[in-house]
């Protein structure tokens, strides 16, 4: 008999915490609802463009662009104190050069990725390991088609040079690889963690939409005391 007004109590918070929360839920699942409704591609008005063949760039009178490796882009970064253009091929290849001489620079070594992660990063000093990945093998936590060198901090932390770029392509720490598990959970997509519309997501999306809904009307019915049968006042 002593849990009964404990659980009375409890009865109690939790209407009230319904009319506290049920709206809110009830605006995350239908706005959840209506983002996974159509893929990003087509939000971002993908669909509508249409295909353009691509050219390459043509630079007059520079030695950065020849017929053996013809420009899709280019970008000037400096590393090092001196001018550096990376120049994406229309192969998907890239390669540096010196933009003063022209002339093409080697790919990262083990060591150069060190000294980039040293400069550039907090406690870059502290590397546990160093490892080299090609573009069709690199971890899942850097997804993308680019060969790198992966620099192992002492706190967990991936810290991603790109070989070919001397870049520091990417960060990953361990709270970022946390959030792109739960990411994956709130996404339902635990395999690419990119497709935030499916069949799967958008059911149950329906489904605890409705279930809000339901919430939120049964919280105005009016519940009136009933007596058994002859029960006593």
């Amino acid at each position: 008999m002593a849990e009964k007004p404990l659980m009375l109590r409890l009865a109690k918070w939790h209407i009230w915490l319904g009319w506290l929360v049920g709206f809110p839920i009830l605006m995350w699942m239908a706005s959840g609802l209506f983002m996974a409704a159509r893929p990003i591609e087509e939000v971002r008005g993908g669909h509508m463009r249409l295909p353009v063949e691509a050219q390459p760039l043509i630079l007059p009178g520079s030695a950065l662009a020849s017929e053996e490796f013809p420009l899709k882009e280019m970008r000037a970064v400096m590393q090092g104190g001196r001018a550096i253009a990376i120049l994406t091929g229309m192969d998907g290849s890239v390669r540096r050069v010196d933009m003063d001489s022209g002339t093409p620079l080697p790919a990262l070594s083990a060591s150069d990725a060190r000294r980039i992660v040293g400069e550039r990063i907090v406690g870059g000093d502290k590397i546990t390991s160093v490892r080299q990945f090609e573009a069709d093998k690199v971890p899942f936590d850097f997804r993308r088609p680019v060969p790198v060198w992966q620099v192992v901090l002492g706190d967990g932390t991936h810290v991603y040079v790109g070989r070919d770029t001397g870049e520091i392509e990417a960060v990953r720490t361990g709270w970022w690889r946390a959030y792109d598990f739960m990411w994956g959970l709130h996404i339902m997509d635990l395999q690419t963690r990119e497709e935030t519309s499916h069949p799967i997501l958008i059911i149950f999306a329906a489904l605890g939409l409705t279930g809000a809904l339901f919430g939120c009307i049964l919280m105005f019915r009016r519940r009136t005391a009933r007596r058994m049968p002859g029960s006593r006042s």
